[in-house]
């Protein structure tokens, strides 16, 4: 391992172009434009009189400029174990095409950006909440993937912040349906990163990643997990209509999607494959922009 970290200090030789590539793929945005789509939606919802527009954009701002300066340091922490795995060690740190100390300065960077935006221009509550993302992802829960596999459990936590900053943004204060939103996020997260686990599970073993499937060969646990959070999470998901926030529409559209979900859970576990891992996936994927189309469009 020592052998790995140190050559991987040293960039190999590249252009312009692929290095902008590699900063920005560094930074994950695929996943944090979803994050801060539902931060925008949580924002929206969470809005008390008239929409501000100037105080949306800067929160969005921070929230984008958050999750990519923790998918930096993610990436960093996790140099070593991403070039062991086939599916990451294409990524820039591994590859050399970008250096260990330009990731973490990004990284550093973006998060301390991310801050200086919540707390001067939003407020404290959001900056605080910021504060417990970057600590409960960056310093918990990527060191702890290799040493348990209730990893996941603590990483849900931070991973589940999006809605409730995005409401703190907008209304100061966390109300239960910001709650709600949060245990939402919360439990989607185990049906759909243990999807990717099942997916990925020799790779995670060969570089000691302790995900829940890489401990459980024959998929027991993992399939009453992944409908044990898929159960617990439809009821949940219906909780702006009965707290009033949302009507009708919502209450259809967000029981359907919920079912799918669950039903999809439910074949996932019991033939425990990896095709219907991908299918489970896939649903986990499309479910959280759909959900949150509803609860904009159908807010009361």
């Amino acid at each position: 391992m020592e052998a790995i970290s140190t050559t991987s200090d040293a960039r190999r030789s590249v252009n312009i172009r692929e290095r902008l590539e590699a900063y920005a793929e560094l930074t994950k945005p695929r996943i944090a434009v979803m994050l801060v789509l539902v931060s925008a939606a949580a924002f929206y919802v969470g809005s008390a009189g008239v929409f501000n527009l100037p105080l949306f954009l800067v929160s969005m701002s921070g929230i984008g400029l958050l999750a990519f300066g923790v998918a930096a340091l993610n990436q960093w922490f996790e140099r070593d174990t991403d070039l062991l795995m086939g599916r990451t060690a294409g990524r820039p740190l591994p590859a050399r095409r970008i250096t260990n100390a330009e990731a973490l300065v990004i990284g550093l960077f973006l998060c301390a950006a991310a801050e200086m935006l919540f707390f001067f221009y939003v407020n404290t509550l959001t900056a605080v909440l910021g504060v417990v993302v970057i600590v409960g992802y960056v310093l918990l829960y990527t060191p702890l993937k290799t040493r348990t596999s209730a990893s996941t459990a603590i990483g849900a936590l931070p991973g589940a912040m999006p809605p409730l900053m995005g409401w703190t943004a907008a209304a100061n204060e966390i109300t239960i349906v910001a709650w709600a939103l949060f245990a939402l996020l919360f439990l989607w997260q185990f049906p759909h990163f243990l999807a990717i686990a099942w997916l990925y599970k020799e790779e995670y073993a060969k570089a000691g990643i302790v995900m829940l499937p890489v401990v459980d060969p024959e998929g027991r646990l993992t399939a009453r997990q992944i409908v044990l959070f898929s159960v617990m999470m439809v009821p949940v998901s219906l909780a702006p209509f009965f707290f009033g926030i949302a009507g009708t529409i919502f209450l259809a559209g967000a029981t359907v999607i919920g079912l799918i979900f669950l039903w999809e859970s439910i074949k996932t576990a019991r033939a425990r494959t990896k095709a219907a891992s991908r299918r489970l996936l896939l649903v986990t994927v499309m479910y959280l922009p759909i959900y949150f189309v509803f609860l904009v469009v159908n807010r009361n």
